[in-house]
């Protein structure tokens, strides 16, 4: 049986009460060893992120003393070994096996590493440190508990993280339950799930640089998709009214605490239905996966790394809206003109920046302006979860205009402690408007701005066969899983993170 079968099945034996007429196999990995003579070690075993004490006594083995002084005395941390024997407690009431046998079935050929201690006080402190210290999402870690603490070897060498740090697997299980519980969520809405191409012949849906590949058969240049939105929007224009997508895209760009070139996205697309509809929908989402995962609609999170306090974060519906254009007026004292296609708009919003010591490298389009002006007044004040909506066209090449507000769109961005986790939109479906958007992206391209959009005639085309009033979001499953994990670097929430190469 499992480590976890065990202890269910036998956690309620009495202190120093014995089942010797049972035979249990057991298997994992040995993470602790300790002796009080040649014929008693004791023995903590590992697995399915559980832990179980073996007690190996001479007296309970089929081999004799000498031969188990010999092979014991031979077995070493990190080992694997398979076990029959009985379940029992000991005099202490620790829950135990006791070994008929014992064999190593892989040796570990390396030294683990162990708890940095100076002194035999505090080795005790920091086992009972680590033996108290149980984690759950949405509470804070303490990574003083940890045996492996150096980022550099948890991050190149994850298999002895999850080996010797019991939470990186309860992390890397959070992380699935996220994917698990949004896909559940999808289902239930009557959406289904596809696949589309992760290598394009053109990198479009979303402002970013792609990664280049070349595909020999063909001889031409592919591109790593940035985005699976103009594929499943064609899904929708095919009929498929529901569809979603839960897989990697890449973007050739800069690596920090939240952003790598890898990372998960969960994009779906929802016809007869608009922004206001995701917004209903994103909360239902999320508020309900904070409370099944944690048990509450409150999460602590150390934003600003270990050293700093955590800030609380409330999941509770409704969540705040704050319209792009109005707060950033309100909060700068500013009145932007409305026509934010003309030099005068420009010319206003660098002046804006510089006045408040907003940096913005070139080019200084209006889109960039824009979007460092809410990093400077708007975002800072999301801790909670914050919806920015409505936001400029001239940001949002792929978002239908507003139905009342003229030089807008039907968009929002949810915003939690500062970052974004969700972009979502009312789909632009006019092929004609679709094109000169993506004319207007062109400009700012041959401005020098890499990331703006390029025109994808194939997705223009296809608008032209009719898409249905559509609404569409995309989420970063790894932003989620560091809230859920209070994890403020994203490689702690990828398995195999993108690091530079060592000399």
């Amino acid at each position: 049986m499992s480590i976890t079968e065990f202890i269910d099945k036998y956690r309620s034996l009495h202190v120093g009460e014995h089942v010797e007429n049972t035979e249990i196999s057991l298997a994992g990995r040995i993470l602790n060893k300790r002796s009080s003579s040649s014929k008693l070690y004791f023995y903590d075993l590992h697995g399915n992120g559980a832990k179980i004490q073996v007690m190996a006594d001479a007296r309970h083995s089929n081999m004799d003393e000498n031969e188990f002084c010999k092979y014991h005395s031979g077995v070493k941390r990190g080992d694997i070994v398979g076990i029959c024997g009985f379940p029992g407690k000991s005099q202490r009431g620790e829950l135990s096996i006791f070994p008929r046998s014992l064999v190593v079935l892989t040796p570990c050929l390396h030294m683990l590493p162990r708890h940095t201690v100076t002194s035999n006080s505090d080795e005790a402190q920091s086992e009972k440190k680590t033996r108290n210290h149980s984690w759950t999402p949405g509470i804070t870690r303490n990574p003083e508990t940890n045996i492996l603490r150096d980022q550099e070897t948890r991050y190149r060498q994850r298999y002895l993280d999850l080996m010797l740090n019991s939470e990186v697997q309860k992390i890397f299980g959070t992380r699935a339950k996220i994917i698990s519980y949004s896909r559940d969520f999808l289902d239930n809405l009557g959406f289904i799930e596809v696949e589309t191409p992760a290598m394009t012949m053109t990198a479009g849906g979303a402002a970013a640089r792609p990664f280049i590949t070349h595909h020999n058969e063909l001889n031409m240049k592919l591109y790593m998709r940035i985005s699976p939105e103009l594929y499943l929007k064609k899904l929708v224009v095919g009929g498929l009214d529901r569809v979603y997508e839960i897989g990697k895209v890449f973007r050739n760009e800069g690596m920090d605490l939240t952003h790598l070139p890898e990372f998960t996205m969960f994009e779906f697309y929802m016809a007869y239905a608009d922004y206001n509809d995701l917004m209903g929908i994103i909360e239902k989402l999320l508020s309900g996966m904070v409370k099944e995962m944690t048990g509450s609609h409150k999460i602590k999170y150390h934003g600003n790394g270990f050293d700093s306090e955590p800030v609380e974060i409330d999941f509770t519906p409704p969540f705040r809206r704050i319209d792009l254009i109005e707060e950033i007026e309100s909060r700068a004292n500013l009145s932007i003109p409305k026509d934010l296609s003309s030099e005068t708009a420009n010319k206003f919003l660098l002046e804006a920046c510089e006045k408040f010591d907003v940096k913005c490298l070139a080019p200084h389009t209006t889109a960039r302006l824009l979007d460092k002006l809410v990093g400077h007044f708007l975002e800072e004040t999301c801790i909670n979860p914050t919806f920015i909506i409505n936001h400029p066209e001239i940001m949002s090449p792929l978002a239908k205009w507003h139905r009342s507000k003229p030089g807008l769109t039907e968009r929002f961005e949810l915003f939690v402690n500062k970052k974004e986790l969700c972009n979502a939109y009312t789909e632009l479906n006019d092929p004609q408007v679709q094109r000169q958007r993506f004319a207007e992206q062109l400009k700012d391209r041959q401005l020098g701005d890499d990331e703006a959009m390029v025109l994808d005639e194939s997705f223009c085309s296809c608008l032209e066969y009719g898409l249905p009033p559509t609404a569409g979001l995309g989420m970063g499953i790894d932003r989620l899983a560091m809230l859920l994990t209070d994890s403020p670097n994203v490689k702690e929430v990828i398995l195999f993170p993108a690091m530079k190469p060592q000399d």
